[in-house]
């Protein structure tokens, strides 16, 4: 029978489970220094999904509160192993964010995602989200 996969809520107490992720989970390799500002900064949420003891799988989102309107979640990244893939790993993460945005008031999530990335587009419109035609521009600081 094949294990179970769980999720998890990165904190300081789970941190360790990052010892051991499966391939193209994130897309770099994880910095002790950038984990620890990811993890003192609120408003942040990360979501892992663990087999065994691998973590096969994590979406990061955070809260952007304004004055004059509602909170909204911003799904920042999302990844799922390859062999993971296909099983509801993805659809799964991404509806605990949308929980814990529920739970904070928030009234919307948003994600960006590239035209081409069939599988993102098709999951995101599988859980409701409506594609929005948008211009992005990007700094590099």
């Amino acid at each position: 029978m094949p294990e179970a996969i769980t999720t998890r809520r990165l904190t300081r107490e789970t941190a360790g489970l990052l010892e051991n992720i499966a391939d193209e989970v994130f897309d770099d390799e994880i910095s002790v220094q950038r984990l620890k500002a990811y993890l003192e900064s609120p408003g942040h949420l990360m979501i892992l999904a663990v087999c065994g003891k691998q973590v096969i799988g994590q979406i990061a989102a955070y809260v952007h509160r304004h004055p004059d309107q509602a909170s909204d979640v911003y799904i920042d990244n999302l990844g799922v192993a390859p062999p993971f893939q296909r099983r509801g790993v993805a659809r799964r993460l991404v509806d605990e964010v949308l929980a814990w945005g529920k739970t904070l008031g928030c009234d919307q999530a948003w994600v960006v995602t590239d035209p081409e990335n069939h599988a993102a587009r098709a999951l995101y419109e599988g859980r409701g989200a409506a594609a929005e035609p948008i211009v992005m521009f990007s700094y590099k600081l």
